[in-house]
């Protein structure tokens, strides 16, 4: 592997769920896996810690900004700061064959005011919150890498796996109310992941590359399946000194509606496009700093939800 290729940090490869519900829980969709680190054709590990930040304050209803309606007997929502840590751990047999476990610690503070019922009109709105440090759902991701030449840093392959139901799903605040399911840092479901990826040369020593994945629950929990999504990446590096290179990435998610009688299908789902420039710093052969933003660039959401105006990814890379 080349060392000014090292770490481009694109594409879903890890596939860290984009979750977009009516309270606003979400992953950043930026990678730090596999196949966007550059062309691997002999055995070793990777290990990844990555921290991200998303503060969904934006009310949206389809591709318009809305204010809370203040319905009786509903509640409003009015925010949900996502602060994740994501540590990968990914081992490469051989040239083709290579897995990745992902554990996900999920900071998530969301609040949202019920409305009172209409009979009732001499109560106040209450305010009630969420403060959520939990453990998520792990992913065990199995990869097979049909081709790869090392010398032009052209690569393909195909991933498939599972999320796993190990993340709490009945998380409650300190009035013992329990947390809408989109709100858990985990789903209670067994989620079949299946994917492609190439990567390639581009002019002048960069690289591109394009990645597509699909998820969706083999069953349900407790009156919950969440929606199947499908992603779709492109993007490109550029290596701007010998350790140091500038890369940017397309995401594409759509999202079908959540459903059982716990879920809010009106709620959830719907179709999103971000923009993730950024860097990456390779200290040495083994250690790489990168950071991106992650701006975007269409949200329709179905029904209403929270959504954000930005979001962030730091993390560092070391490879045994």
């Amino acid at each position: 592997m080349k060392t000014k290729r090292a770490f481009l940090l694109l594409a879903v490869a890890v596939m860290p769920e984009a979750v977009f519900g009516s309270c606003g829980s979400a992953f950043c969709s930026v990678n730090t896996g596999f196949e966007a680190r550059g062309v691997w054709t002999g055995p070793g590990t990777r290990v990844d810690l990555r921290y991200e930040y998303i503060d969904q304050n934006q009310l949206r209803s389809g591709t318009s900004k809305v204010s809370p309606e203040g319905e009786p007997g509903t509640h409003d929502e009015l925010s949900t700061l996502n602060r994740n840590w994501l540590l990968q751990v990914d081992h490469s047999v051989d040239s083709h064959w290579g897995g990745t476990l992902i554990v996900p610690y999920v900071q998530r503070d969301h609040q949202h005011l019920f409305n009172p019922e209409a009979t009732e009109p001499q109560e106040e709105a209450e305010l009630e919150s969420w403060r959520i440090r939990e453990m998520g759902d792990v992913r065990l991701i199995g990869r097979y890498q049909i081709a790869a030449d090392i010398e032009s840093g052209r690569a393909y392959g195909v991933r498939f796996g599972l999320k796993l139901p190990t993340g709490r799903y009945e998380v409650r605040n300190d009035a013992e109310e329990q947390a809408e399911r989109s709100l858990q840092p985990g789903t209670g479901t067994t989620d079949l992941i299946l994917g492609a990826y190439y990567r390639g040369p581009l002019l002048d020593r960069s690289d591109w590359f394009a990645s597509a994945y699909i998820q969706s629950a083999l069953n349900s929990r407790q009156e919950f399946r969440p929606g199947t999504q499908f992603a779709l990446d492109a993007g490109v590096s550029v290596p701007l000194a010998a350790a140091l290179s500038a890369q940017v990435q397309l995401n594409f998610l759509e999202r079908w509606h959540d459903t059982g009688a716990q879920a809010e299908p009106q709620d959830s789902g719907g179709t999103f496009l971000f923009l993730s420039p950024g860097v990456s710093l390779a200290l040495s052969q083994r250690w790489t700093l990168y950071a991106f933003a992650q701006l975007p660039l269409y949200q329709r959401v179905d029904g209403t939800q929270l959504t954000a105006r930005s979001g962030g990814v730091v993390g560092a890379s070391v490879t045994f």
